[in-house]
């Protein structure tokens, strides 16, 4: 009985019972003649011991106005049956339905319990040091700029920078990776990975409320929320399906004794068949099961899937889009040459480190770490960060500009073209051209076997959008063989791409999806404008998961290829149990309806279907295993 609730053990306790009580009572009736009412006595204690809790969720319901549901379907079989004198029918089927509702309550469950498993990230306390002692706190009352010390074996509370100390961190939890990751001062680390080795001293950038874990769960808690287009017709479905399956069972039950002149208790006998059978507890739970599975299997392999919704528009991929910075490649850049034009390099670097002082973008840092030294911010004045362009400011007196090729044109700029492939920086003092700096980004060793993964599958187009020059951005589609690149755009050009590939895709077939896949801040937009938008959750920028509708922890391309397929082994699931569920009850009721079902035939297309729908949907809480 290990792994069952209080509840469940109560009702296996209660089906145990009222089985030891039903063998006697057959037996009894069986081999003695006994008055009827003594043999109805004798069945209505294992039913009232079984079906009490069914009895009374039924009153309950049609107290409240919810008449028509399964409770009601059963009340109304069981009780016909014992009114036609069928007592150990009336019981076998109560008791079968609670078998039936105990696994599937047990299905369920363990579902949750391996989402939850696998989130149970939550941190319980973090360590300040205070009056030279380390004091457990609420990890909620840790403020941005505290700082914690994370002990070898513990979980990391909050988001942080490590200012003393190395370690491996277990990731696992949060990315499906098992290989632990090497973290050492200056490094970034995110909360809910385990410290392994040694001791960290943290300094806290996010408060709780903001910070991954609290982000991941979230996510998982509401994914349940945002319902298939399946889901939601399981639930129209059974809204109508069952008033209508009782007013059909009423019809059998009153129409060929008056047309026909056939025997009552012969069609009361079929319609109470005919509502067993009808039970649609099959496609109710196994449905949303299957959602539920396919969510928290690919939680495990560290895909952030925020609603049964988005898995099925995710199996119908025909086309993926990509960003390319931070996406598609490291993000890290280096500075890989200088070519100065009025000035020596050192000045160079020095005027076009000092202009991106106060950005955060991945060019800015790599300007400021290739020239070295502490910035003087008394220097700097009057910045102006241009989306998509680059930056103005004036340092000592002059007026620097320094960007791509489109901030120089709009400044009045000529710049000169580099030879050399990668990202180039022109930079500009008092409006004069002053030379250019280029700077290379490196592919994501796993990006070629994404864009390989995607198209074995069947994806009709794989895109790269792009704000670096036309070399630059060729080179790397080249290098992927991805099947379009298009540079030079800026945030809004990418939206206006993404509504032409989604028309041209609309031509191609309606039916399926167009996906985007970003990091940025400047991907918000086009995130949302996708018919699902992915998000590099690990570096990605808060706005850009926001606006995701699945996010990758670990940021590698080829998740997407394994997010696509548990998508597509989610619905085969889904398909599987309303057509198999379907056609057996649709199939058995035509017999019942005929006279060539008994009760035990209503009993297997009632809780035998139910039980094989749930252990096939099951089968999508492995599809984390999917390789």
């Amino acid at each position: 009985m290990s792994g069952l609730t209080k509840k469940q053990k109560r009702t296996l306790i209660r089906i145990v019972l009222s089985a030891i009580l039903l063998i006697p009572a057959w037996i009894i009736t069986n081999h003695f003649d006994i008055i009827w009412w003594k043999s109805l006595i004798i069945f209505l204690l294992p039913y009232g011991l079984i079906g009490w809790d069914i009895l009374w969720r039924a009153v309950r319901n049609i107290a409240h106005g919810q008449i028509f549901d399964e409770n009601f379907l059963m009340c109304i079989a069981t009780i016909g049956a014992f009114a036609l004198g069928e007592y150990p029918e009336g019981v076998f089927v109560m008791l079968f339905y609670q078998i039936g509702e105990l696994f599937q309550s047990y299905a369920v469950g363990k579902s949750r319990r391996s989402v939850s498993e696998m989130m149970n990230i939550r941190p319980d306390y973090a360590n300040v040091r205070r009056d030279g002692k380390l004091v457990r706190t609420d990890p909620e009352e840790i403020k941005a700029g505290d700082v914690i010390i994370v002990k070898p074996g513990e979980r990391i509370p909050l988001d942080g920078v490590i200012i003393s100390g190395s370690s491996s961190l277990d990731t696992a939890a949060l990315t499906g990776e098992s290989l632990p990751r090497a973290a050492e001062t200056g490094d970034d680390v995110i909360s809910g990975c385990v410290n392994i080795s040694g001791p960290l001293e943290i300094r806290v950038t996010k408060e709780f409320g903001q910070s991954t874990v609290t982000r991941i769960l979230e996510l998982v808690e509401n994914s349940s929320s945002k319902k298939a287009k399946a889901e939601n017709f399981i639930t129209r479905f059974a809204r109508y399906y069952t008033p209508c399956v009782v007013g059909a069972a009423a019809l059998l039950a009153v129409l060929p004794p008056i047309v026909a002149g056939g025997s009552w208790t012969e069609w009361i006998r079929r319609a109470l068949i005919f509502l067993v059978i009808s039970c649609p507890c099959a496609l109710v739970i196994s449905v949303p099961l299957s959602f539920f599975g396919g969510i928290g299997g690919a939680s495990k392999k560290g895909i952030l899937v925020k609603g049964g919704n988005y898995l099925e528009v995710l199996s119908r991929t025909s086309y993926v889009v990509f960003d390319k910075t931070g996406t598609l490649t490291k993000g890290v850049f280096n500075v890989t040459a200088i070519h100065p034009d009025q000035c020596s390099e050192s000045e160079l670097l020095e005027l076009a480190a000092y202009a991106e002082a106060y950005s955060d973008h991945p060019i800015s840092v790599s300007l400021k770490d290739a020239y070295g030294k502490n910035i003087d911010n008394d220097r700097i004045r009057e910045v102006k960060e241009i989306s998509g362009k680059g930056v103005k400011a004036v340092v000592d007196d002059r007026e620097i500009a320094a960007g791509n090729d489109k901030l120089m044109e709009s400044i009045g700029v000529k710049c000169r073209p580099c030879h050399r492939i990668g990202t180039t920086v022109h930079v500009a003092i008092n409006k004069s051209y002053a030379g250019h700096i280029v700077i290379s980004d490196e592919v994501k060793p796993d990006s070629d076997e994404a864009i390989r993964a995607l198209k074995a599958m069947g994806v009709k187009k794989t895109v790269m959008l792009t704000g670096d020059g036309k070399d630059v951005g060729e080179s790397i589609a080249a290098q992927l063989n991805l099947d379009q690149v298009y540079t030079k755009l800026l945030p809004a050009d990418k939206v206006g791409k993404v509504e032409e590939l989604l028309d041209e895709k609309e031509h191609y077939n309606k039916k399926t999806a167009l996906v985007f896949v970003g990091d940025g801040i400047n991907d918000a937009p086009v995130l949302s404008r996708a018919d699902i938008g992915i998000a590099m959750g690990a570096i990605g920028s808060d706005a850009a998961i926001e606006a995701a509708d699945i996010v990758l922890m670990d940021d590698k391309p080829s998740k997407i290829a394994s997010a696509i397929k548990i998508a597509k082994k989610t619905m085969n699931i889904v398909r599987q149990n309303i057509i198999f569920a379907l056609a057996v009850k649709i199939a058995v009721m035509i017999l019942g309806a005929l006279g060539a079902a008994d009760m035990w035939a209503a009993v297997f297309a009632d809780v035998g279907v139910s039980a094989l729908a749930i252990l096939n949907a099951m089968r999508a809480l492995s599809v984390g295993n999917i390789d």
